[in-house]
């Protein structure tokens, strides 16, 4: 079967160059020293990208040698770790950019797995962090030039992926050095180098704003680099003298090649010396002589020892004296994590993430979810935008300037000169401007961004956001939009490490949090607005701990100066995730969501009010409102927020559903 790159092998990539039908015969080859394998997906299937995704796998898996290996699709970041890779989503329509990026990256991967060994790259590996990734993007590199020469098909495939990574962080219009991390163009040229290829436009644009620098001082030692790309330790070795040139030598560490007795200091070498012994001979003697003199000239030494240990200690600036015979002063305990309870415990925070939405998909993909979002509630605008015009109207009528006349002091009043000139008798008369009780407010609104609220709920949700976003902007108030989900089903990186530590006891929180930054209360609507299209994005929404989420955007509304601050939480029920539960008791994140909520209305820093979409909220927030139908969102968040800015108590305790006015 002579096709891929002309030995009858081909790449993971070259497996589907093309969507494969959903009821056909797809035949994967991979590009391995042993041979191939063929497989069958003449099974029906529901999704189109379903055959192309298995044949991918199983040709990753062969190509890193790891038939173990377990490989998944996702939208979030792709990576790797020792159970197996996490590979781009594709979706059902397979489209072009997809396609390239999911082989080049599995390509990438199973190189690594190959030719990379882990303890070879830890004896070599620098300690600071910037020597770090140089090293770790020279290695990825070697390992994907290596891999290049025994599988030519795997070049191709990782320029796809190359340049996807390139074009998506603009590297292709950086006009300084400075703007592009020198790792980066590290690993760009070593790979150019070592294969020979050109490099994408944007990659290549990147690697010249750095091949000057880095051919000027390590050029000498990169032309070496052909004679030790098989061999990792060399090449390690190699990469390390490179970081050197480039003037990072003092993030490289001790040597792992030098002798092990090179670094006896020197009073292990007058420990050994023949005056040493010497001396050492006289004291003995001596000690022999007269026991006596001995024992007090030894109390003597031993006095004098301490003293100095005293004064180095106080030298070194030792805050607390500790009484004789008391043990030292433990560290100070850990922050918890938590302010509302501080026995509310995380396992590792090292995976969650916050982050902006607009690095969680392409401009062009935000786009298309926008206007899908926009057509799949067309017939909805109407009612919404009227509910939003009442809203305004009513803002607005609190912000119109009203006057007091006829006053002794203050403004002249320039509409009633004409009684001083037609009696010049009459006094002046003066205005002042009455104090307004609106105040400069920010709102933000948190939405749940969890696998239940997938379908209708998430996009009324969404197009309410947008529509009170540009309403009480309009008004001068300033608007955030948060969400809140998990990165992963069923604990994600969290669990993993859980499980591979032994399985502690009550670990607490065991899953990756994502915290998702829709639009910051600074930024103009117009620049965001295709940004909550993401909740449209498949795979996107997942789990909700709400306890975490609401701590978080109250902390984001403490830092703002702003004199009134107000939060709206929307969501569809209590939090819920499957991997903190199994290992904690039932009403663990229950618990921390009702500490969070009494925290936030016992400082009263922050006004809290809550929406709950087909479930009741009410037994958690004191000011909630509950739907039955999502249809009847836009009307709840209008009014609540409305009710807010009543002047007239009771009708504002009307409004919010409190239990008592003023």
């Amino acid at each position: 079967m002579p096709f891929g790159d002309g030995r009858g092998l081909c790449s993971p990539g070259a497996l589907a160059r093309s969507a494969f039908p959903a009821h056909s015969l797809a035949v994967g080859l991979a590009d391995a020293g042993a041979g191939c394998f063929i497989f069958d997906m003449n099974k029906p299937t529901d999704n189109p990208a379903d055959p192309f995704k298995k044949a991918l796998a199983e040709a990753t898996r062969t190509m890193a040698d790891d038939p173990e290996m377990t490989v998944t699709y996702s939208v979030d970041p792709a990576g790797m770790n020792k159970e197996g890779v996490r590979l781009p989503q594709v979706s059902r329509r397979m489209t072009r950019d997809e396609v390239l990026l999911a082989r080049g990256t599995a390509d990438a991967f199973a190189l690594r797995r190959k030719y990379h060994d882990d303890g070879v790259a830890a004896r070599y590996a620098p300690t600071g962090p910037l020597a770090r990734d140089i090293y770790d993007a020279m290695e990825n590199a070697r390992c994907e030039a290596v891999g290049a020469r025994d599988m030519p098909g795997t070049a191709g495939n990782i320029d796809a992926k190359i340049a996807n990574e390139a074009d998506r962080k603009g590297y292709g219009q950086v006009t300084q050095a400075s703007e592009i991390p020198l790792p980066v163009a590290a690993g760009y040229l070593v790979r150019q180098m070592a294969t020979g290829r050109a490099l994408p436009k944007s990659a290549e644009h990147a690697a010249d704003l750095w091949r000057g620098f880095v051919e000027d001082q390590a050029g000498e030692t990169l032309s070496n680099l052909d004679h030790v790309l098989a061999d990792q330790a060399a090449f390690a070795r190699l990469a390390r003298k490179v970081i050197a040139d480039l003037g990072y030598g003092d993030q490289l560490g001790d040597d792992p090649d030098a002798p092990e007795d090179a670094g006896d200091d020197q009073a292990e070498e007058d420990q050994d010396s023949p005056d040493s012994a010497g001396e050492e001979q006289e004291e003995s003697d001596e000690s022999e002589a007269s026991p006596e003199r001995s024992q007090e000239e030894q109390q003597d030494q031993s006095q004098a020892q301490v003293t100095m240990e005293d004064s180095a200690d106080m030298e070194q600036g030792d805050e607390a004296e500790l009484p004789e015979g008391e043990a030292p002063l433990e560290p100070p305990p850990p922050a918890p994590y938590s302010d509302a309870d501080p026995n509310y415990s995380v396992y590792t925070t090292d995976f969650d993430e916050e982050i902006k939405a607009e690095e969680l998909a392409e401009p062009a993909e935000l786009e298309r979810l926008r206007a899908y979002l926009d057509q799949q509630l067309e017939p909805l605008k109407g009612a919404v935008s009227r509910l939003a015009n009442k809203l305004q109207r009513r803002l607005q009528a609190q912000q119109n300037r009203s006057w007091l006349f006829d006053l002794e002091e203050g403004t002249l009043d320039a509409g009633r000169l004409a009684r001083v000139v037609a009696n010049p008798t009459t006094p002046l008369s003066f205005k002042q401007e009455k104090d307004t009780e609106f105040r400069d407010t920010c709102v933000t609104l948190l939405l749940d961004n969890s696998g239940s609220m997938r379908g209708r709920p998430i996009s009324i949700a969404a197009i309410c956001a947008d529509v009170l976003a540009r309403t009480l902007e309009r008004c001068s108030v300033k608007v955030e939009i948060l969400g809140f989900t998990t990165r992963a089903w069923k604990g994600g990186q969290s669990r993993e490490r859980w499980l591979a530590q032994g399985r502690p006891q009550m670990p607490g929180r065991l899953n990756d949090l994502r915290h998702i930054i829709y639009k910051s209360a600074d930024a103009p609507w117009r620049r965001v607005r295709p940004n909550l299209g993401l909740m449209m994005k498949e795979g996107l929404l997942k789990e909700n701990i709400d306890g975490e989420a609401l701590e978080w955007a109250h902390r984001r509304m403490l830092a703002r100066p702003e004199a009134r601050k107000i939060m709206m939480v929307i969501s569809d029920g209590a939090p819920v995730d499957d991997s903190t539960l199994s290992v904690n008791p039932a009403n663990y994140l229950e618990k921390h969501l009702r500490d969070v909520i009494a925290m936030v209305e016992r400082r009263r820093a922050v006004e809290l009010i809550a929406i709950g979409i087909g479930h009741d909220v009410t037994r958690y927030y004191q000011r909630a409102v509950t739907i039955t139908d999502v249809e009847q969102l836009a009307g709840a968040m209008t009014e609540q927020l409305a009710g807010l800015f009543e002047v007239d108590p009771k009708k504002r305790a009307r409004a919010l559903g409190s239990r008592r006015a003023g």
